[in-house]
């Protein structure tokens, strides 16, 4: 695994990128470290395998997967199978140079979040991954909210 420090903040929200190619850890970092009218700050991590992103996604609390379609071996779905019994599970972000509608159908279907097409466009990367983020956040938020209220009717 890989970790480029695109932001030097301790509060950079973390992404993991999971491909093959080399190529697009590099795209997606230059999207990442020059987005402009973003209002977050971005960690990119790197991984070739199914494998290598599940033993970090099980160390570090990761919330955005970005994932090659065509891994091997294994594949995007081992992936989300894996993330899926995770506390706080990262949402699940496809990408292919071949994204149709039936892949696109396919990865929503079986919870994943979206499928942006290679090669990548910065703005679409941009809302894909800024929209991912808001949802993890509002959802796993959620539960420390309520642990708060329970903890309040205890006391």
């Amino acid at each position: 695994m890989k970790s480029s420090a695109i932001m030097n903040d301790s509060k950079a929200i973390s992404i993991l990128s999971v491909s093959p190619l080399r190529d697009d850890h590099g795209a997606l970092e230059a999207i990442l470290r020059h987005n402009s009218g973003s209002s977050f700050k971005w960690k990119l991590h790197t991984g070739t395998t199914a494998q290598r992103a599940t033993a970090l996604l099980r160390i570090d609390r990761i919330p955005i997967v970005i994932c090659e379609s065509d891994l091997r071996p294994g594949s995007w779905r081992d992936l989300l199978e894996e993330t899926a019994v995770m506390a706080h599970s990262p949402l699940l972000i496809v990408t292919s140079r071949l994204a149709d509608e039936r892949l696109w159908a396919d990865v929503l279907n079986v919870g994943g979040w979206d499928v942006p097409a290679k090669p990548f466009d910065r703005t679409e990367v941009i809302r894909v991954v800024e929209s991912a983020w808001q949802h993890w956040h509002a959802q796993n938020r959620l539960p420390a909210k309520a642990q708060m209220v329970a903890a309040a009717f205890l006391v």
